[in-house]
This record gives C-alpha cells, structure tokens and sequence, in this order.
C-alpha cells in the first residue's frame, strides 16, 4: 500500500498543465535534482522553467499511472504518457511507457528520474529520422 506522500504525488502530477506548474511546489523538494533522458534540471525554480517551456510546446500532454510501488522514502512509477505536439506525427497523439524513480525528503521529491525510450517518445516521430530508425530496428530484429 501506498503512502499519503505518494498518492499526493500522483494526484498533483496528473493534474499539472501550463497554467498551474505552481503546483510543483506543493511536490518538489526546493533542491529537486530532475532527470529525464534529454535533461538534467537541479532546483525548484529551474524545474518550473523547464516544465513552462516543455508545456508551451504541447498541444496536450497527460499521464496515465499504471502502477506505483513505495519502499521507505523511495517510489517508482510506471505510466504512459500520451501527448501532441505540432511537429511530431502531424499532431496526433503519441502514447509512451515510461517509468519514473523518485526519492523523497520530508514528504516532497528531491530526485526524480524518467526512463523512456527517446526514440518511440521523439525521434521515430520526425517524417526521414523515423523511417531510418523503423529500418534500423527492424534490421537489428532480423
């Protein structure tokens, strides 16, 4: 079973858009350290920022939690997220499993990390790169 810190997460993740990323604040340690496979973000502040600028480039984005597990201060997540973006697959959605790592510190996250396969996220996405990369992976099963 889940802990209140962990479910408040979640709940509060679920709900972020490009008009309340304040709401990062009521999650996030003020020396949140935040990686994802493109990114490393130390602090709060700097947190807010990326999410502004990742947000803006969105037409949509959301997380779907499929499963959560707690041990001690650590949680890991396992999601798919589904988002739009105006350059990538002419603006469909695009789902993609993920998971996230994180480690609290009094009942607010100071670590966070994304796993996600960059290629199925981005790349595969973009009209030539995405066809060379389907070649490629479909070479490499052979």
């Amino acid at each position: 079973m889940n802990s209140k810190k962990i479910e408040n997460f979640v709940t509060i993740y679920q709900k972020l858009n490009k008009d309340n990323l304040a709401l990062l604040e009521d999650i996030y340690h003020q020396d949140v350290v935040f990686i994802d496979p493109l990114h490393t973000v130390e602090g709060l502040k700097e947190l807010e920022q990326y999410f502004s600028h990742l947000y803006s480039n969105l037409q949509s984005i959301t997380f779907n939690i499929d499963e959560s597990v707690e041990i001690a201060d650590r949680g890991f997540l396992y999601w798919t997220m589904t988002y739009c973006h105006p350059s990538l697959n002419r603006g469909k959605p695009i789902n993609v499993s993920g998971h996230s790592r994180i480690k609290f510190h009094n009942e607010r996250v100071i670590f966070h990390q994304d796993y996600v396969d960059t290629n199925t996220m981005i790349f595969e996405h973009i009209p030539l790169v995405g066809k060379v990369i389907k070649y490629l992976k479909k070479r490499a099963s052979k």
